[in-house]
């Protein structure tokens, strides 16, 4: 197989700051023709949320999604959910504020990370593809030392394809995104997070299969 090429960190669209930051779950909306809102949902179920599972969010954004997960837990249950932009985080905490069981830290998910063995749960929405490989490794690493055993890391993001041989509204979306995300739909990803330690793959697909909820499992035995 032809390696892909190496892309540089200056195109990556990881950190939402400004107007973007401010209305991105109206711009999710609008960018989705309003059906954002019950595709989340129907991810959400698909995760499985048992009530007193602890929950890890890579980027967690405006908070949206961990006020979804945050439904399905008791109090036995909890939601970290990690971002580095301020906006966000101020979003994130307005939201949840009321919910104990859920919080919000400032870290860099592609930076080592302080847990281990600690959740259930580790869950990302459309932020994988916005790294380099490199970075990404370094996230499935973080994943895979935050599980406990048995625990399930679920990355949501675009499914693999050849953008330049997709339909043509597809082809558009790629066009609009940053080189990093055909970069990220052109890898095998089972392929690589197995050799991270993962197993057992399930797949949930969704806008006519261009996007998925990659669901992995860390083993119960080391």
């Amino acid at each position: 197989m032809t390696p892909l090429p190496t892309i540089d960190r200056s195109v990556s669209k990881v950190e939402v700051t400004g107007f973007e930051a401010r209305h991105y779950d109206l711009l999710m909306n609008l960018i989705t023709v309003g059906t954002y809102p019950l595709f989340i949902r129907r991810v959400v179920r698909n995760m499985n949320i048992r009530p007193d599972d602890d929950i890890l969010i890579l980027g967690a954004g405006t908070g949206r999604n961990a006020c979804l997960m945050r439904r399905y837990l008791s109090t036995d249950g909890s939601i970290l959910g990690l971002d580095i932009g301020e906006e966000m985080l101020v979003q994130g905490q307005r939201r949840c504020h009321s919910h104990r069981n859920v919080s919000f830290e400032k870290r860099r998910i592609d930076e080592s990370l302080p847990y281990s063995e600690a959740f259930d749960k580790v869950f990302m929405a459309f932020v994988m593809h916005g790294f380099v490989q490199e970075d990404r490794e370094r996230i499935i690493q973080n994943a895979f030392r935050s599980l406990r055993p048995g625990g399930e890391f679920l990355i949501l993001d675009y499914a693999e394809c050849e953008p330049t041989q997709s339909p043509w509204l597809v082809q558009k979306v790629f066009q609009a995104e940053c080189p990093l995300a055909t970069d990220f739909v052109r890898r095998h990803w089972k392929g690589i997070l197995n050799t991270h330690g993962f197993d057992r793959f399930e797949a949930h697909h969704y806008y006519f299969g261009h996007v998925r909820l990659l669901v992995v499992h860390k083993p119960d035995v080391p």
